[in-house]
């Protein structure tokens, strides 16, 4: 059976932060992620947790300026030192909350100033260095790649691309963040697609397209993808990632036959 969680950095707004901890629990998720929770103590965050009784599936490492629309910190030649200090937050976030995935944003250095080939050269390093950080929390670090439609120029935009630079970090704590909404923009054909990568995917996400709502909104079927990854054999979390298109709990009726 699907095992779900929800990210509460996007779904269940209408209760503040430490409640949508209990908010997520009691509409049928077992688990929760969060983008970024650096704004909230680690104890206060573990509190709601234990609190609610949930897992959390994962969150983040500091992006810098990228949500501001900046180049980030990931791929970013001359911003190692800034990732390292974003690591060490996210390490002692892990320490406290314990994830099961922490992930990488590579974000979207300019490429005209520095060429491709010296930003992946960056990102391999930091996620080499994040992927060893992250090992000794018991969290897998995980990389994700972003279609290009919403993100233009997005380093990493499909899992081939994501998978490379895997390889190249060679580290056995990295995986791939695998979310269906952007692969479905990007490459789509996901049931098989996965299955050729299964053993390479640390975390899946998902959300409905067009528009980025819940499940049944856009063209994807969903019951057939969560049967697939379920006959797969995939013991993971799937994590709904989605802008509601209503109050929450109003555009949860998908979830309704796994609970």
């Amino acid at each position: 059976m699907p095992r779900f969680s929800t990210n509460i950095s996007m779904m269940f707004l209408e209760h503040d932060l430490l409640d949508r901890f209990q908010a997520a629990k009691d509409a049928g998720f077992g688990a929760i992620e969060i983008q970024f929770p650096y704004d909230t103590s680690p104890e206060d965050l573990l509190a709601a947790k234990e609190n609610a009784g949930v897992e959390m599936s994962v969150f983040n490492i500091g992006v810098g300026d990228l949500i501001s629309g900046g180049p980030g910190l990931a791929a970013m030649p001359g911003r190692e030192d800034q990732f390292k200090e974003a690591v060490d937050l996210a390490r002692q976030y892990a320490d406290v909350l314990k994830p099961v995935n922490v992930n990488v944003l590579p974000g979207w250095p300019p490429m005209d100033q520095f060429s491709r080939e010296e930003c992946l050269e960056v990102l391999i390093g930091n996620l080499r260095h994040a992927a060893g950080a992250m090992a000794d929390t018991g969290s897998k670090t995980v990389v994700e790649a972003v279609n290009t439609y919403d993100r233009p120029g997005f380093l990493l935009s499909n899992s081939a691309d994501a998978l490379d630079v895997i390889a190249a970090v060679d580290h056995e704590n990295l995986a791939l963040e695998y979310d269906l909404y952007h692969m479905q923009i990007m490459e789509g054909n996901l049931v098989n697609r996965m299955q050729e990568i299964l053993d390479r995917i640390g975390h899946v996400q998902f959300a409905d397209t067009p528009g980025r709502h819940e499940p049944g909104t856009g063209e994807i079927n969903f019951p057939y993808v969560f049967e697939a990854l379920d006959k797969m054999g995939w013991e993971g979390w799937l994590a709904a990632e989605y802008n509601p298109s209503g109050p929450t709990t109003e555009t949860l009726e998908w979830l309704q036959p796994y609970i």
